[in-house]
């Protein structure tokens, strides 16, 4: 989702008009990768720190192992998460006990399995706190993942394809991050959505067989995956791993507000509506993280191509959560059971009704506020033709993403300039 709209208004009467069209950066993508946080300086003191450190009995070659190890894992951050998933998963494979038996079961796959089956073929699950570990594990996995495929695969790419200030690299790379786990996240969302009797966002089937107790197998790895990626997503945010942007407050209220939704939804059985909303999240960033990577790289369809982002923020964004909105005020009452009832599992009820409207209408301002700065683009580029970066190689500067991908020079190219 979005976390950087704004286009700088100090700096456009100062250099030749250059292209925001693409410009955007989404929530879940925070700015750099942890790797690139690190200064020049401090490594290069622990560098020498452990080259010069002399070696006089065990205890200094442990302590200067130990170093090394550190020193390591400063330059390859996605080691230690590696080592752990990698260490989790050996134990398991060689227990030889692969059922929810084995306390390690819990966090590699889904528990709660039932024997019950669905109309296409696949066992029911039911939900339980076992459930917390898998996101737990999960979130350690994709710590991993997205340190080592931004650092690993998409940096190099970034020099290959001729991205070379250290800010725009960063931004490649978690576009391009982006780009892969959204691009294999929305097309698994829509499967898992085709199979339920909702199909392509028929917001009655919400209601009509509530409460859903159960969930089909794939959509349970799909809607914990989800919940894993999010949390993961959320430290990094909460705890500032990352450089804050500008819209870091409207940010942090994304990520309550998402992860409120993300716990209610699967404690109180609406995971029917959730994975709509994953959907409508999810397909949206895509195209903006591609209509940005695009811009980066110069290509000549950015200004198509964001003009279909802004389409498809406008219809999934807005059109579908309004049509989901509406249907919490009108269907939530009439159709199905409206009753709380504990013990099968039914909360929809006078209580839950204005908690899930609240969360979802929250969500939707937060959507309105970001629309707002891509429009403003939008007739930028229509009204002024502010479609073609013309300057040269020395007065170009990079663009930071301050309002869900609108621009202004960033700090980091300031300090380029200089050096």
């Amino acid at each position: 989702m979005p976390d950087s709209l704004k286009v700088s208004e100090n700096t456009v009467g100062n250099r030749r008009r250059g292209s925001s069209v693409g410009n955007m950066a989404t929530v879940g993508q925070h700015g750099l990768s942890l790797s690139t946080t690190i200064s020049k300086d401090s490594k290069h003191k622990r560098l020498r720190k452990l080259n010069t450190q002399k070696v006089k009995n065990k205890q200094d070659l442990l302590a200067k192992f130990y170093y090394s190890f550190l020193e390591l894992n400063f330059r390859m951050t996605w080691l230690s998460p590696l080592l752990v998933v990698v260490s989790v998963l050996t134990c398991y494979l060689l227990s030889n006990n692969y059922t929810e038996s084995n306390p390690l079961h819990m966090f590699i796959t889904i528990s709660y399995k039932t024997d019950e089956i669905d109309d296409n073929g696949y066992y029911l699950y039911d939900k339980g706190p076992k459930d917390f570990a898998f996101v737990f594990f999960y979130m350690i996995f994709f710590t991993f993942f997205r340190e080592f495929v931004m650092s690993v695969l998409l940096k190099p790419m970034a020099y290959k394809l001729k991205v070379h200030k250290t800010g725009k690299v960063g931004r490649f790379t978690e576009q391009m991050y982006s780009i892969v786990y959204y691009g294999i996240s929305s097309p698994f969302g829509m499967w898992v959505m085709m199979k339920l009797p909702v199909g392509w966002f028929n917001t009655y089937y919400f209601y009509e067989t509530y409460p859903h107790k159960t969930i089909f197998s794939w959509m349970k790895v799909f809607y914990l995956g989800q919940a894993a990626f999010w949390s993961q997503q959320a430290v990094v945010v909460m705890l500032q791993l990352e450089k804050p942007r500008k819209d870091f407050q409207e940010l942090v209220y994304h990520h309550i507000i998402t992860m409120c939704l993300i716990y209610a939804s699967y404690t109180f059985n609406f995971t029917w509506i959730g994975i709509a909303i994953y959907l409508t999240m999810d397909i949206s960033d895509w195209f903006l993280s591609l209509s940005k990577v695009l811009n980066y790289l110069d290509a000549a369809i950015t200004p198509v191509f964001f003009v279909l982002f802004v389409g498809s923020w406008i219809y999934f964004r807005h059109y579908l959560n309004i049509k989901i909105l509406w249907s919490v005020l009108t269907e939530f009452e009439t159709v199905g059971t409206y009753r709380l009832d504990y013990q099968n599992g039914a909360y929809k009820c006078f209580i839950s009704k204005p908690i899930v409207f609240v969360l979802l209408f929250a969500l939707h301002l937060l959507n309105l506020f970001w629309l707002f700065f891509i429009l403003r683009i939008l007739y930028r580029y229509i009204f002024q033709g502010v479609a073609k970066d013309d300057r040269s190689d020395d007065e170009d500067s990079e663009d930071e993403d301050d309002y869900e991908g609108y621009s202004t020079d960033s700090e980091e190219d300031s300090k380029e300039k200089k050096e």
